[in-house]
């Protein structure tokens, strides 16, 4: 492993640790040139499905364009970096579970909806209006009508 501060390529492995959950090792290394020391993480490699476009395209699944996907429908709201995390990785788990080689992006999108719901009312319905691109306000009710409490007075 090649040191991030010298780019020397000795580094010798200090501490290892297993994750809690099992998945993944954390390595504390030194470099034996500049003596400074860091972290690397290994976990297993896993083929995530390739995403097909409705324009029919295909692209790599991007990890990172989910999490800036959601975190973008999140923003300014009291959901944690843990719960954000937590929604990826079931969405993660679902594509794999599903042993598919491909998605649509439409799938993909529900998937993130159900998500959102689950964790912040506010970030699904902000989702929702840009994925589902609602061309008026009915389209619009129909998805907050199901979130909006029941008034049992009435």
């Amino acid at each position: 492993m090649r040191c991030p501060f010298c780019a020397h390529e000795d580094t010798q492995v200090v501490e290892t640790r297993e994750s809690d959950e099992g998945d993944q090792i954390r390595r504390r290394r030194r470099c034996t040139h500049c003596d400074k020391r860091f972290t690397t993480y290994e976990r297993a490699e896993i083929a995530l499905p390739s995403v097909v476009k409705k324009d029919g395209t295909r692209e790599e699944f991007d990890l990172a364009k989910l999490r800036a996907s959601m975190s973008l429908a999140l923003r300014k709201r009291p959901v944690s970096v843990e719960q954000i995390d937590a929604a990826v990785d079931r969405i993660q788990e679902k594509l794999l579970n599903s042993g598919a080689k491909e998605v649509t992006s439409t799938r993909l999108g529900e998937l993130v909806m159900r998500e959102l719901k689950r964790i912040d009312k506010v970030a699904y319905v902000r989702f929702a209006s840009v994925y589902r691109r609602f061309e008026d306000v009915g389209a619009f009710m129909d998805v907050l009508t199901p979130l909006l409490p029941v008034d049992k007075e009435a």
